[in-house]
């Protein structure tokens, strides 16, 4: 019987910087405060995923150094399984990101170090644990080539896969046909089809491409809109769930792509799925930070049950 979630993607360091604005080039602006915590879309997708009350094997690789320390204890912390490959030869990822200090909104810069190096012969070491798991997740942060051979693996083995296209880099078009669901947010959905998402229906218009292109279902995520689903024969606009003031939204993609992976393991309906996923996001974007700020199931349940 398949149980539980498998993800591959990277671990980083998240360093993050809150001011007032992004200096311009050459510029130096005061910021009002900084934090170092754990981050990597995958990463922090898994602490999401088993937070939310998922089992959950996270696939990486990361370097023998304090960051790589951060990794361990991280998932130690969450209850994550970690299949890491530790690099004597290079460091562990990093990622600055500046938050506004009044909006919340933020910019990232992403190293991926040592998982930068994730390769074919990686995601084979991996491929008893993606084939028996009931749901596999993966990004564009590791190389695309190590992505696409993740969701064949999951795919021919009858594994529900879930592909979140971020960063928006290019990637093989071979993708989109071993997608159950692609959850992109409104900007990569916009540069996977090549125009911008102002409306709703330009939301549905590109849900018509992705599904177009092989995808089972497109699952955009709208940032304070909700989340628009779409497949065959049918399209729902589920609300955004407010949980209080929103201070950051780094993580809010990633601790909806975790919540509704959780959910859709526990044999969810999609819709069902989707709400739970915003549910999550909704009160990790109460909170600073991004894996720190995933929520608990009982935390989740409560804003449901409400």
């Amino acid at each position: 019987m398949k149980t539980g979630i498998s993800i591959l993607g990277i671990f980083v360091a998240d360093t993050a910087y809150l001011a007032p604005r992004m200096p311009a080039v050459g510029e130096t602006v005061p910021g009002s405060g900084f934090s170092v915590g754990p981050g990597g879309k995958g990463s922090n997708q898994a602490v999401a995923a088993a937070r939310a009350g998922a089992k959950v094997s996270f696939i990486s690789k990361i370097g023998r150094d304090t960051f790589g320390d951060l990794a361990l204890k991280t998932y130690e912390d969450a209850g994550v399984s970690a299949m890491l490959t530790v690099m004597d030869d290079q460091p562990t990822g990093a990622a600055f990101i500046y938050v506004n200090d009044v909006t919340g909104d933020n910019a990232i810069i992403v190293y991926a170090g040592a998982a930068g190096t994730i390769g074919l012969a990686d995601v084979e070491a991996a491929r008893e644990t993606i084939a028996r798991s009931a749901v596999f997740v993966t990004q564009l942060e590791q190389p695309a080539t190590a992505a696409h051979q993740a969701l064949d693996i999951a795919r021919r083995a009858g594994v529900t896969t879930i592909f979140n296209p971020a960063p928006a880099n290019a990637f093989p078009a071979e993708i989109y046909k071993l997608c159950d669901y692609i959850v992109p947010n409104e900007t990569e959905a916009a540069a996977l089809v090549g125009f911008s998402l102002e409306t709703l229906d330009d939301a549905k218009r590109a849900g018509d491409v992705l599904l177009s292109r092989g995808v089972g279902a497109a699952v955009i995520t709208l940032g304070r809109r909700g989340v628009l689903v779409h497949a065959a024969g049918q399209s729902v606009h589920v609300p955004a769930v407010s949980c209080g003031p929103v201070i950051d939204t780094t993580g809010a993609g990633d601790a909806f792509v975790g919540g509704f992976a959780a959910a859709l393991a526990r044999g969810s309906a999609p819709l069902d799925a989707v709400l739970f996923g915003c549910a999550t996001a909704g009160i990790a974007v109460t909170r600073r930070g991004t894996a720190p700020a995933m929520p608990t199931l009982a935390e989740i349940e409560a804003v449901m049950a409400g």
